[in-house]
C-alpha cells in the first residue's frame, strides 16, 4: 500500500518533540492527532468495553491525496523504542484498521494502487510490531540489518495467510465471533482479519495475551487523544 503516516513527531527517547514546519504552530499534538482520525471514511476499530485500561492514539496512514487508508489506536502502556534501556517488560495491544479498498486508479491518473486485504492488515500489524521490539542485546549498528530482514519475514509472511506460519484464532467483534489468523514470536503477537463495515483488522502486542482479547467500533474516537 502507498501511504504515508501522520503522527506527532517523537523525539530520541520516544516522548514529543519539536514540531517543527510539518505541523501547524499553536495546534496541541493530540488534537493534530485526533484531526487525522476524524478526517477518515471509515468507522475505527480497538478493544472492546471489557478492556479497561489506558486508550492512545498512534497514527494514520494516507494516499497521496490525503484520503486516510488504515490508522491504529493503542491499549495498554504506549510502547517505547527504548529497548535498550530494559524496558521490555510493557504490556500493550494496537488495534490496526484499514479501509477495504478496490484496485484503483492512482490520483495523477498515472497507474494503478493495489487494493486492501486481510493480508495489508497483516503486514502493518507485524511492521507495527517489528517498530517496538528492538531486540535489548543487538548493538545499535546492527539494528538496521536486522529490521530490513525482520521486515521481509513479515512481508512474505503477511503475503501467505493460509502458510504454516500463522493459526486461526477465533475473537469477538462487535460481539460476534470472526476468525482471524494468529501467529507469535519472540517480539510477541501478531493477528489480522475482517471486520464489518468494509474495513480489515490487525493486531499486535506483548505482555497481553491475544486470546482474551474483543474488538469493538470505536464509538468515540475523541475519547482516545
Amino acid at each position: 500500500m502507498e501511504t504515508t503516516s501522520q503522527a506527532e513527531p517523537q523525539d530520541a527517547t520516544g516522548g514529543p518533540g519539536e514540531s517543527g514546519d510539518e505541523t501547524p504552530q499553536g495546534v496541541p499534538g493530540a488534537r493534530r492527532a485526533v484531526e487525522g482520525f476524524l478526517s477518515a471514511g471509515f468507522p475505527w476499530y480497538g478493544l472492546d468495553e471489557a478492556f479497561s485500561g489506558p486508550r492512545w492514539l498512534m497514527q494514520v496512514g494516507t494516499a497521496a491525496d490525503g484520503t486516510v487508508e488504515h490508522g491504529s489506536t493503542g491499549h495498554g502502556d504506549e510502547p517505547s523504542l527504548r529497548a535498550e534501556l530494559g524496558h521490555d517488560d510493557q504490556r500493550f495491544a494496537v488495534v490496526v484498521t484499514v479501509a477495504s479498498r478496490p484496485v484503483r486508479r492512482s490520483p495523477d491518473g498515472t497507474g494503478v494502487l493495489e487494493a486492501t486485504s486481510v493480508s495489508s492488515a497483516a503486514w502493518l500489524a507485524g511492521s507495527g510490531l517489528l517498530s517496538c521490539t528492538w531486540p535489548a542485546q543487538m548493538e545499535r549498528a546492527l539494528r538496521q540489518d536486522w529490521l530490513e530482514q525482520q521486515t521481509a519475514i513479515a512481508w512474505e509472511l503477511a503475503d501467505d495467510l493460509h502458510g504454516g506460519g500463522w493459526s486461526m484464532l477465533s475473537l469477538p467483534v462487535d460481539g460476534v465471533p470472526a476468525d482471524f489468523h494468529y501467529r507469535e514470536s519472540e517480539y510477541g503477537w501478531v493477528l489480522a482479519g475482517a471486520a464489518h463495515h468494509d474495513v480489515h483488522l490487525g493486531a499486535y502486542g506483548r505482555g497481553m495475551s491475544a486470546y482474551g482479547l474483543g474488538f469493538a467500533v470505536v464509538k468515540d474516537i475523541e475519547s482516545y487523544a
